[in-house]
């Protein structure tokens, strides 16, 4: 399938999607050339959100629908290391593209939340993981999630690109959120239910396109 099917298939079976057609193309065209350039992506949101991000992460950091076997140099470089090990390596490894859940470092949330506060749980991770070029998705049902706008506001200030996925009004992480894709519900579990088919849509394209 084509990134374009992708997306047809997407919108044809979530046909309340359609408004967001261009949207969701762009924060996959986003994804794309991030990877392309040598840069990363952070995730993360609370609760029903924290596992979407998790999620994220796990559908680029392994293969999710195509075939990624590990590059000829280091497979080469591998089974030169360790004939028997090396080779199995070689053979069972698969590329990743380099996503970081922001959620699960939890002697270093809990250090920050009791050290400074909190809300910027996912704020100090931002200004110690993200670079000029990265990409930081924030999942917010709502769109207010405190502690997702501060990582957002810090990613915009230290150069990243940032990607919404909220409910349908956006709330406030409207403001700073430079791609938003904001579903069509305003009930928390019909809009997680939206979130999902829309990331995974989305890491199929960057998966087609990246890896062919």
């Amino acid at each position: 399938m084509t990134t374009n099917q992708i997306l047809t298939e997407l919108l044809n079976r979530y046909t309340v999607l359609t408004p967001l057609k261009d949207t969701i193309l762009k924060a996959a065209n986003e994804l794309i050339q991030t990877f392309k350039s040598g840069g990363k992506v952070l995730v993360c949101g609370n609760g029903g959100s924290c596992s979407d991000a998790d999620h994220i992460v796990g559908e680029l950091m392994k293969s999710f629908e195509g075939n990624r076997p590990l590059e000829k140099s280091l497979q080469e470089k591998l089974t030169e290391l360790s004939p028997e090990t090396g080779k199995m390596l070689a053979e069972k490894l698969q590329q990743g593209l380099p996503a970081i859940s922001l959620t699960v470092h939890q002697s270093l949330i809990t250090a920050i939340a009791n050290d400074i506060s909190g809300e910027v749980i996912y704020a100090q991770q931002v200004v110690g993981w993200g670079n000029s070029g990265d990409v930081l998705i924030g999942l917010s049902t709502s769109g207010n999630a405190q502690n997702v706008i501060d990582a957002m506001i810090v990613a915009k200030a230290k150069g990243l690109t940032t990607i919404g996925i909220t409910g349908e009004t956006g709330g406030k992480m409207k403001e700073w959120s430079d791609i938003l894709i904001n579903v069509p519900e305003r009930r928390t579990a019909y809009v997680q239910e939206l979130h999902l088919p829309v990331y995974h849509a989305i890491c199929m394209m960057v998966e087609k396109e990246i890896f062919g």
